[in-house]
């Protein structure tokens, strides 16, 4: 999971970087427009994190045919989110403006944000799905399915910016492209494998009957990662009213991009244990869920100690992908220390917070 997951959030932080080495103000837009588009849109995605604990605990009392239903109001959930947000998405420039952020650098974002609305939808049915096979314990073809959009991401952007001359608009429908291969790789998947025999049982209009419900779990779900989210990408609308927002806000944005990966690691031990925790508790193993989450909690923070010895070493090098101004770069090297102490902290939180949505996902379904 933790390959899946830094795949997927190192998609649009890819399309940013090649946005970047186009000009400060090709970078300052990218990011804003991937902030925006986080703050707006993708941290919504979290109320697909009711399928964690629904999936999780039908899978471990062995109700199989629920996990194709709850799947499925889910997916219906997903599509009438990303709609509402997607609409929000076409009025990007304006509402950017209206929170006094630079004309120029809204444009950029505006444009960078436009291009990716149909990779809104895919994203949203991908977490959906995703959680689907995470719940019974599937794991290869979600690094499989992950990790070759990615690769094949790198080569999209060098072609659609650098070869083709399509700029922000490259970046950013590359975006789109690789969610919407990965999201056909893993559904192909889901409806051809045998392996799905008793989970998915075909399209049911029973599925809209579990609609609300699945709406009640996943609301507390969603204002949790929503918080989480806006309380990193909130700081780069702040940057943009700084002097030299230009800087300012590429300089934010990267630091946030930073922590999220970092956290896509304790997420992707927060999605283990979740699951775990789930299972264990939809066939009334208390103890072996909590063992479950002492163990993952414990690998968690020894992996962030890791990755920020790895950034305190090499933080120029980083900072040189997103950007060739030595400015930025000096600037990033001044607040890494801040920047490394947060990732600790974060990562303790990640885990138990996995534990914490699947243990109170038992008590809401009580």
């Amino acid at each position: 999971m933790v390959l899946t997951n830094m795949s997927y959030y190192g998609i649009p932080l890819v399309s940013v970087m090649f946005s970047g080495h186009l000009g400060d103000v090709h970078l300052a837009g990218a990011t804003l427009g991937n902030s925006w588009a986080t703050v707006t849109g993708y941290a919504f995605v979290g109320m697909s994190g009711a399928l964690e604990t629904l999936c999780g605990q039908a899978y471990g009392a062995r109700l199989y045919r629920m996990l194709g239903l709850y799947l499925q109001s889910s997916l219906i959930m997903s599509a009438v989110v990303s709609m509402v947000i997607a609409v929000l998405w076409l009025f990007t420039e304006p509402l950017l403006l209206c929170l006094r952020q630079e004309p120029e650098v809204s444009r950029a974002a505006a444009v960078f944000i436009r291009y990716q609305i149909p990779g809104l939808f895919a994203f949203s049915f991908l977490q959906c799905l995703i959680r689907y096979l995470q719940t019974q314990s599937i794991v290869l073809p979600l690094v499989v399915c992950s990790v070759v959009p990615f690769m094949l991401h790198i080569a999209l952007n060098h072609l659609l910016v650098n070869v083709l001359g399509f700029g922000l608009v490259g970046a950013s429908a590359a975006i789109s492209i690789t969610l919407w291969f990965s999201c056909m790789m893993l559904l192909g998947y889901v409806m051809r494998s045998k392996e799905f025999s008793e989970t998915w049982k075909g399209f049911s209009t029973d599925a809209f009957n579990y609609v609300m419900p699945t709406i009640k779990l996943a609301t507390p779900s969603a204002i949790m990662v929503c918080l989480e989210y806006w309380a990193f990408e909130l700081l780069v609308l702040i940057a943009g009213l700084l002097p030299n927002s230009t800087v300012s806000t590429s300089l934010i944005a990267m630091c946030s991009s930073t922590e999220a990966i970092a956290y896509m690691i304790t997420y992707g031990f927060s999605a283990a244990v979740s699951t775990r925790v789930s299972n264990e508790i939809g066939a009334g193993n208390v103890d072996m869920a909590k063992n479950a989450v002492a163990v993952t909690l414990k690998l968690s923070i020894f992996l962030a100690f890791s990755f920020i010895l790895l950034l305190g070493f090499g933080h120029g090098l980083w900072a040189r992908l997103f950007s060739g101004s030595e400015v930025i770069v000096a600037e990033f090297a001044a607040i890494t220390p801040l920047l490394m102490i947060s990732i600790v902290l974060d990562s303790a939180q990640g885990v138990l917070s996995g534990w914490r949505g699947a243990a109170d996902g038992s008590t809401w379904r009580r």
